[in-house]
C-alpha cells in the first residue's frame, strides 16, 4: 500500500443524516471519491462519524435514566457510526472491501486488499471516531487528515453564540489543545476531540477542516491542495 496514494477522510455524522439522510450530498460525495480512483488510482479510507443520530439515542436515554454511564451513551454513540458506516459501504460497494473496520489497530486484511476504499467506525468507549481516524492513519502511513464537518473554518470561539467569534486559517496543535481542552465526553461537539488532538500532535500529523457541504472544495483540495478551510499542525508557521 502506498501512503502516498492514500487519502484518510472524517466524514461528519451530520453531513450524513442532517436531519434526513442527505442521498443528494452522498452521491455527490461518491461520485468524487469513484473518480478519483478511476483517474488517478488512489485510495480512501472514510470513517463515519456518528453526529446529530448518536446525540437523538444518548439523549433518548439521558430522558429515561438521568444518570446514565458515559460508557452506555459511547456505545450507543459507536453503534450510530456503524450503521453510518453501513450506509457508505453499501454506496461504495464496487469500491469498498467488505468488512468495515471497527478496530484501527487490526488492518491486517486491508494491508493485502486491492479495494480502493475502506469504510470505518467506531471502536469503544473513552474513543471519538476522530480518534479512530488519527489510529487509521498513524498505522497506514498517511500524515494528512481531512475532516469534513459541518462547519468550514476553526474559529476562537462558538460562532453561534458570538458574533465577534474570528475565523482561524491555520493553527498550532498546543493552541488547538489549549483552546478545547483535554478531556473527552460523549456526544462532545468540537472541530477535533481533546484525545485525538493530543495523540495526533504526539504523532506530528496535520488535520484540515473544511466544510462537507461544499464538495467542490474538497475536489479542490484531493487535485491541487488548495482549500478554503482551517489547518492544524505543528510547525513554527502556525499562529
Amino acid at each position: 500500500m502506498n501512503s502516498k496514494d492514500t487519502f484518510i477522510l472524517n466524514l461528519g455524522g451530520s453531513l450524513i443524516v442532517p436531519g434526513e439522510i442527505d442521498a443528494k450530498m452522498l452521491g455527490d460525495f461518491r461520485q468524487i471519491i469513484s473518480d478519483h480512483i478511476e483517474k488517478y488510482n488512489q485510495k480512501f479510507v472514510i470513517v463515519t462519524g456518528g453526529g446529530r443520530t448518536a446525540r437523538i439515542y444518548q439523549n433518548a436515554a439521558s430522558e429515561v435514566i438521568p444518570e446514565i454511564p458515559d460508557e452506555d451513551k459511547d456505545w450507543l454513540g459507536i453503534h450510530a457510526t456503524r450503521m453510518n458506516a453501513q450506509l457508505l459501504r453499501t454506496i461504495f460497494r464496487d469500491y469498498a472491501f467488505p468488512k468495515i473496520n471497527t478496530n484501527p489497530h487490526d488492518l491486517e486484511d486491508f494491508y493485502h486488499s486491492k479495494d480502493p476504499v475502506m469504510i470505518a467506525a467506531g471502536w469503544r468507549p473513552g474513543f471519538s471516531t476522530d480518534y479512530v481516524t488519527v489510529v487509521l492513519a498513524k498505522y497506514l502511513g498517511i500524515k494528512k487528515i481531512i475532516n469534513l464537518s459541518n462547519i468550514s473554518h476553526i474559529y476562537d470561539k462558538d460562532p453561534k453564540e458570538n458574533d465577534d467569534a474570528v475565523k482561524i486559517e491555520e493553527i498550532s496543535w498546543k493552541k488547538f489543545r489549549d483552546m478545547i481542552g483535554d478531556k473527552w465526553t460523549p456526544g462532545m461537539n468540537t472541530p477535533f476531540d481533546p484525545v485525538a488532538a493530543k495523540y495526533a500532535d504526539e504523532e506530528n500529523l496535520e488535520v484540515v477542516t473544511m466544510s462537507g457541504d461544499n464538495l467542490e472544495n474538497l475536489k479542490r483540495y484531493l487535485g491541487s491542495g488548495g482549500f478554503e478551510g482551517s489547518t492544524i499542525k505543528n510547525s513554527e508557521s502556525a499562529t
